[in-house]
């Protein structure tokens, strides 16, 4: 790939960085593992710590249910602090945080290390044992990260449920889990407002049975209801005698579960996806070193939030597995003003920024000056992800952030893979738009409805032809669900969802969902969710939800609601449901625009025909119609 002519707009990285690249040459990379991917990944996997080694890497005797390094035996959390707690590593920052009202904290291996064991200790005495299920609802704060690694060191399953999500999102996600125990602080600050978390949780618990315990982190000081019995303070707690016991660390089967993570279908009810401790770990570990070419100096700011898949793999699990410092920030991009970003680029020194192409097109709108009054020198590497970044938005990161010699990793996965799928690595050509080409291992392809490989540039579904170490190992309670969803359409491959096509050099160019879920801001929203949502207001009969491009974010949510008898349209009621809208399921998922009509374009089986809501909304022809309800 280094040495070929390539066509289109085309950017290659420079000496110094293919010099200073962990990876030389992706060529070489390649062929070698695609000789035999299961080696490569043992390699991977022999520079982890393992209590006992495995009998086999990949157990295929079951498809689509696969299984990886079985028979050993880990625990993720240890490879994440222990590991390095026994090195000079110990006194090097894991984590570096700042809050949004600019307050500063810090956390070395070692006191990263000693907080997570005096929490798992806390949650041992509240009776959380392995296979328990634990909810943490919070914004951005280091304890996000403590409780996960706590709930992972004594064998519980974490839930990590995004901080932007309200009532009926947070509560659905507890009924579904089963927690048991749930963590959330008082309240986060997000644009110089508190977004009051325990006072959802209080109402969200009001339908949720199955949780006894709510551990509340002390943020904003606001005050809160304190539930008798039920509610305790996580500082109280972390200062008992108790939480400074020693605590073991729970050894893990490989393929025990790690965490379950929810993310918008076609159907109203999100799924639970499943990632266990070694594969996981193992996947998460080796794409961020080759991807990202962690060196040991690294200063490593992953901008997405801990409730997301990008969060859990590339926040928390494979930056500490690999060793190096990262950054968390708690607020919003341009809050107070729209330098935010760069002020703590250029404060802490920043070398790798990955990000969302919502958050750089956001930023695009206040221009060069805001960026250019800060010193940007520190970045190395740069990255996107979440949703196709569009060139114009590539371009403008590359040079006005990046100066030119930033080389932008542009990354496709999603949580149901757990770890990079399409991604290039620095010591490779770029072209603005595209993720280039799989990580190598990772063999994928694109085809047409009936399963036969599309022509270069023709649009296709996306798929993965092979199993990969951090791939998602089922949906929790719901394994019938998980072969449907992912590998019944094109028996034998897993189906990703996402429409594709690939260039006459190989480089994959992803096009958007196919089904019925709408990326907003990088986020997976599935039009049932919203539709739910609105339906739950006494004033809507029926309802349709659509995406439709928006410069910002990507997409935007656009509504069709059908009003009981009687109920009078005006405007004071639009606002009124799109309020009621972000209430349920979060501010993200708040509509555009809501039109009221008489009727809904349906199949004769009763569908809606949200394709033909989309062609109309976009002056476009809706094709074929031969299904359409007269």
């Amino acid at each position: 790939m280094n040495n070929i002519k390539l066509n289109g707009d085309v950017y290659c990285p420079s000496e110094e960085i293919k010099k200073f690249a962990i990876v030389k040459n992706w060529d070489d990379l390649n062929e070698f593992v695609s000789k035999d991917y299961q080696k490569f990944w043992e390699n991977e996997a022999k520079e982890l710590h393992w209590f006992n080694s495995w009998d086999k890497v990949l157990d295929d005797s079951n498809k689509p249910f696969f299984k990886w390094f079985t028979g050993a035996q880990c625990n993720i959390a240890y490879n994440c602090l222990d590991v390095h707690t026994q090195t000079s590593r110990r006194n090097k920052l894991a984590l570096m945080w700042e809050g949004e009202k600019g307050e500063f904290r810090s956390l070395s291996y070692f006191a990263l290390h000693r907080e997570t064991c005096k929490f798992a200790n806390v949650l041992k005495s509240l009776g959380v044992k392995k296979g328990d299920r634990v909810t943490i609802y919070m914004g951005r704060i280091p304890e996000l990260a403590i409780a996960m690694l706590a709930c992972a060191r004594i064998g519980a399953i974490h839930s990590v449920v995004y901080g932007g999500f309200t009532v009926e999102a947070l509560h659905e996600r507890l009924e579904d889990s089963h927690s048991k125990v749930l963590i959330v602080s008082d309240g986060a600050y997000q644009r110089g407002k508190i977004v009051p978390l325990k006072s959802i949780v209080d109402e969200a618990l009001q339908r949720a049975a199955s949780v006894e315990s709510v551990l509340v982190v002390r943020r904003t000081g606001e005050p809160i209801n304190m539930e008798s019995g039920r509610d305790m303070w996580y500082h109280e707690l972390m200062a008992l005698p108790i939480a400074n016991n020693q605590n073991s660390i729970e050894i893990m089967d490989s393929e025990d579960p790690l965490f379950i993570l929810y993310t918008s279908g076609t159907t109203g009810k999100p799924k639970a996806i499943l990632h266990t401790h070694g594969g996981y770990m193992v996947g998460t570990y080796t794409t961020l070193k080759y991807v990202f070419d962690i060196h040991e100096e690294d200063r490593y700011w992953c901008a997405a939030d801990p409730g997301w898949i990008t969060g859990h793999s590339y926040i928390v699990y494979g930056p500490l597995l690999n060793g190096t410092t990262s950054f968390m920030y708690e607020g919003a991009p341009t809050y107070p003003y729209p330098n935010r970003w760069w002020q703590m680029i250029e404060k802490y020194g920043i070398n790798i920024l990955y990000t969302a192409p919502t958050a750089i097109r956001g930023l695009m709108r206040f221009g060069e000056a805001w960026p250019n009054r800060h010193d940007l020198s520190s970045l190395r590497l740069l990255g996107s992800v979440g949703e196709p970044i569009n060139p114009e938005a590539w371009k403008w990161y590359h040079r006005v952030i990046g100066k030119e010699k930033c080389p932008i990793m542009d990354t496709w996965w999603q949580t149901e893979t757990g770890m990079f799928m399409i991604t290039p690595m620095p010591c490779v050509p770029l072209k603005p738009g595209s993720g280039t080409k799989p990580f190598p291992g990772i063999q994928m392809d694109i085809l047409d409805e009936n399963g036969k490989t599309v022509k270069p540039n023709e649009e296709g579904k996306l798929v993965i032809k092979t199993p990969w170490p951090a791939m998602i190992r089922t949906i929790y309670n719901n394994p019938d669900r998980y072969v449907t969803q992912y590998w019944s359409k094109f028996p034998g491959v897993y189906f990703t969802g996402d429409s594709a096509k690939k260039d006459e050099d190989g480089y994959y160019w992803i096009i958007g969902r196919v089904d019925d879920v709408i990326k907003v801001s990088g986020y997976r929203l599935g039009t049932a969710e919203v539709e739910s949502a609105l339906v739950s207001h006494s004033a809507v009969a029926e309802a349709a939800a659509i995406g439709l491009p928006h410069d910002i974010k990507g997409n935007a949510i656009h509504t069709f609601v059908i009003l009981r008898a009687g109920v009078n349209k005006n405007e004071k009621l639009i606002e009124e449901l799109r309020q009621h809208v972000a209430h349920e399921l979060g501010p993200i998922a708040k509509p555009e625009s809501i039109t009221f009509v008489d009727s809904l374009p349906k199949t004769r089986s009763g569908k809606i025909m949200r394709r033909v809501l989309k062609a109309r909304a976009l002056g476009e022809d809706p094709k074929d119609l031969s299904t359409l309800e007269e």
